[in-house]
């Protein structure tokens, strides 16, 4: 069964060419419910710690930099098939190969600033979820 939640965070460099307000637009005219939001600026260690299961691979390292570079908000949506809607609103991971009128071909620069980031499944979205937010901050 598909779930209803998924996780994402728009990436440090669409903080700072200040596109986290169109982007934010563009996942509530889409139908998503925000239920935890947060501005935060993850360490090194924190990065790391999340994007651990691309440990090893050649893009690792800056991948980790990149995203403690700056600030970030991270965000748990809701919505029926949330992880599959999201997916199809933000496009694909390149933004050279997104869709027109996805978010990562409108706000992204390349694979790694690709805007945000978005779980790629249901087991996914709630261990991301939970590693940014208590229960108690969601809503």
């Amino acid at each position: 069964m598909r779930g209803n939640i998924t996780f994402t965070m728009i990436k440090p460099t669409a903080m700072s060419r200040g596109y986290a307000g169109h982007i934010l637009c563009r996942i509530t005219d889409a139908g998503f419910k925000f239920s935890a939001m947060k501005l935060v600026r993850l360490s090194k260690d924190q990065a790391a710690a999340f994007y651990a299961v691309h440990q090893g691979k050649p893009f690792y390292n800056s991948l980790v930099e990149f995203m403690s570079s700056g600030p970030i908000i991270a965000a748990v949506l809701e919505k029926e098939n949330a992880v599959a809607e999201f997916r199809k609103l933000i496009g694909n991971t390149d933004p050279q190969k997104a869709e027109k009128g996805t978010i990562r071909y409108d706000f992204g620069t390349n694979l790694q600033a690709n805007a945000v980031h978005g779980s790629d499944s249901d087991d996914n979205a709630n261990i991301e979820a939970d590693f940014f937010f208590s229960k108690f901050e969601r809503y």
